[in-house]
Formats: C-alpha cells, structure tokens, sequence
C-alpha cells in the first residue's frame, strides 16, 4: 500500500497572534504579514505536486489554504472538522497579560504549551488528540499514493509531532511551530515521520 505523503503547515500570523491571544475556535482573520507568509508558503512548495489541499475550518487557516491553492493551481481547499485549534473552553478571546492576573498557573501551562493543561469548558488533553490524529488518518485514506498540503494548527501540529516520535501525549515540546511552518508524515494505515526529529524537541515533565 502506497501511503500518502502529507505536508502539515501552520496558517499565516493573525492580530491575536501578535497580541497573544488565545483563539482557539475563534474566528479570527490573518493578517497582512500572515498573507505574505501563506504566498512564501506556497512558493517554497510550488514543485511538490500536490494533489489537494485540506484545511482547518476556521478563518485563519482557511484564507491561508485558498492563497496557497490558489497559487498553486490546486482546486479549493476542502475544510476538515477535525482540523480545527485545540478548544480553550473559557479562556478563548483571553489575552495572556489578563491571563497573568486571572489565573497566572494555567498561563504557566500554556506559556510551556502543556498538553495536559486543563481548560474549563475545552477539550481534553485525549479528546483533542484523538481527533487531530484521526483526521490525518483519514486524510491520508483519501490520498494514498498522493501528495496533499494540510493547512491547521499550532498545538494540532503540537499533536503530531509527538505522535511521530513516538512520546507519550504528555511530553512538553522545546519548540513552537512558527506561522507557516510545516512538517512531513506518511500515511498509509496511520501516521509516519518521513524524518527524523531531535530528541531535545521533547521533554517528559
């Protein structure tokens, strides 16, 4: 079985990005430099010869998916639900500076992007990555054989680079995907790292 080989980017730099407020599924445009960084984007992948494109549904994600599709002469991006930002429950639309005064430990969790941070009203920790995981999967089920841009999240691709490696789902990362930054998996009956990642990216606290 040929699996699919999927190429996961994060979307263009938004306002709430630059004034560090948490999104998660907020709708919130990009912005004009996210712009540019969705055309460096698709640039830099204009020899791949993707099949697709797949996206988050929301905003952010989406603009920079129809930019990329766009100037790749790809059909339109096809939105997939289980895409989306990790859900914060309350603290969505939260600035961190406010986030400082009203609950300064859990800003502590986010600021360390811990996966096991809890959010009243969110996503767990195993709810969150079992759809991100399943929505790759079935991306790549789609796809086999293909190459296809999938354009999503921060803490989503959070999710599949400890899947790759192999770390539990706990594991703190050492490092946060910059906007417009992707990384490679394959697929066929589930997910592969088509390279290798270094083991200081990771961490078990």
């Amino acid at each position: 079985m040929t699996p699919a080989q999927i190429c996961i980017a994060r979307h263009g730099e938004t306002d709430w990005n630059r004034r560090g407020v948490l999104q998660g599924w907020l709708d919130v445009p990009i912005n004009e430099l996210g712009r540019q960084q969705a055309a460096t984007l698709a640039a830099s992948l204009v020899s791949e010869n993707f099949a697709a494109v797949w996206t988050s549904p929301l905003a952010r994600a989406l603009e920079t998916a129809q930019i990329v599709a766009s100037a790749l002469h790809l059909p339109p991006p096809s939105p997939h639900e289980g895409l989306r930002e990790k859900h914060f429950g309350a603290v969505q639309g939260v600035p961190k500076n406010e986030l400082a005064e009203l609950n300064p430990a859990l800003l502590e969790q986010i600021l360390r992007r811990n996966p096991a941070a809890e959010f009243v009203g969110g996503e767990s920790m195993d709810e969150f990555a079992d759809r991100v995981i399943e929505a790759i999967e079935d991306i790549g089920t789609r796809h086999r054989g293909e190459r296809v841009l999938v354009i999503t999240h921060g803490w989503v691709m959070d999710v599949v680079t400890r899947h790759i490696a192999g770390h539990p789902r706990h594991a703190v990362l050492h490092v946060k995907r910059k906007n417009g930054e992707c990384v490679w998996v394959a697929v066929a009956q589930a997910i592969q790292a088509v390279t290798t990642l270094p083991d200081e990216l990771l961490s078990n606290r």
